[in-house]
């Protein structure tokens, strides 16, 4: 059964696609991020706020949101 997580703002993520829930502050989070916008495989979920947590899926998307990655990890582990 697939499980919806709310990520913030309206915007949900399936749960069972999500391999990992990052902080994008570190440079090698930044660049692996840029790379996925130069790639088209980036999803801004953040409605013009600054991101707070990048969610990697196994198709290779990345998810920004502007959630911290402890809330989105709570909402998955419910």
């Amino acid at each position: 059964m697939n499980k919806l997580i709310n990520i913030g703002f309206g915007n949900v993520v399936n749960s069972n696609k999500i391999i990992g829930i990052i902080s994008p502050d570190a440079a090698p989070i930044k660049r692996m991020v840029q790379a996925a916008k130069d790639n088209g495989m980036a999803i801004d979920a953040t409605c013009g706020r600054k991101t707070k947590s990048v969610i990697v899926t196994d198709s290779g998307h990345m998810v920004l949101s502007a959630l911290l990655p402890d809330t989105i990890a709570s909402r998955v582990n419910q």
